[in-house]
């Protein structure tokens, strides 16, 4: 399972903004129709700060870049077991996955990070090649352009759709479209995120003896 704990950056100077975060987290998981996954809601914690469980690596993928993309939190990542019986609510739970998202936002909010972004896991060294290759995806997602964003949430909004209607209902060609997507390198993040999913469920699982990570 895994924990994620995510702390309002310089709260002091911009205000507290956990209850539209929340929203917004909130909005994300049901587009996502991410319900089952969700095995205790986002919820305050203490201060500014918000924690929920997730039970699928590849949501936990999408929502922590999802989070660093718009910017103002630093995400902490704890992939390990929670304590059953499960509380009704997040803030009771206790267990190595919401030890390791404590011991990780803390090293996410290192000035020295370029990515507010960190994981830790029962696994240490599968913990760290997947906070590797996340902070590389939201790295390269921070130098999209805004109309690189806007063909890339197009694209994501409907699977499926083809360039040519993207085009149509953003007012440019498909070579616009095309060209965006490449610079944007759209491709290559859909074909990294499973990489990062697969690295995280192994932070959660104690290491074997012998077992690589390709």
């Amino acid at each position: 399972m895994w924990a994620l704990t995510i702390d309002q950056i310089d709260s002091r100077r911009v205000g507290d903004r956990v209850e539209p975060f929340l929203a917004r987290v909130h909005r994300r998981l049901d587009d996502l129709g991410a319900g089952m996954h969700v095995v205790r809601a986002f919820e305050r914690t203490v201060g500014d700060e918000v924690q929920g469980l997730l039970s699928d690596a590849a949501l936990v993928v999408d929502l922590a870049l999802d989070v660093v993309r718009h910017g103002g939190w630093s995400v902490g990542i704890g992939a390990g077991e929670v304590d059953e019986p499960l509380p009704s609510s997040t803030r009771a739970a206790t267990g190595s996955a919401l030890l390791l998202a404590r011991d990780s936002v803390e090293a996410a909010k290192r000035r020295s990070r370029p990515v507010p972004l960190a994981v830790r896991g029962v696994d240490e060294a599968a913990a760290a090649d997947a906070e590797g290759v996340l902070v590389l995806l939201a790295a390269t997602a921070g130098r999209r352009s805004v109309a690189g964003w806007a063909v890339v949430d197009a694209v994501r909004a409907t699977p499926g759709l083809r360039q040519e209607e993207v085009a149509e209902r953003l007012g440019i060609t498909q070579q616009a479209v095309s060209q965006r997507l490449r610079t944007a390198l759209w491709h290559e993040e859909q074909a990294a995120r499973p990489a990062a999913a697969r690295l995280l469920a192994l932070a959660a699982a104690p290491p074997t003896t012998g077992r690589r990570v390709l």
